[in-house]
């Protein structure tokens, strides 16, 4: 029996400003992601500017 799972979400920078509002809304981190099929982990290294970190909130 093979998995046959699909890979996860690729976030691209046109989703990290929405990303960043509902972080700093104080959205739980693994709702983010799951709403884009991430693992929390990608979702962590944008709200600590590990990754995207020259790309602003939306307002």
């Amino acid at each position: 029996m093979s998995s046959k799972r699909k890979p996860s979400y690729k976030i691209r920078p046109t989703d990290v400003p929405n990303i960043k509002k509902r972080i700093r809304e104080g959205d739980f981190l693994n709702r983010i992601a799951a709403d884009y099929d991430v693992n929390p982990g990608r979702i962590a290294e944008i709200k600590t500017g590990k990754k995207f970190a020259d790309i602003s909130a939306s307002p």
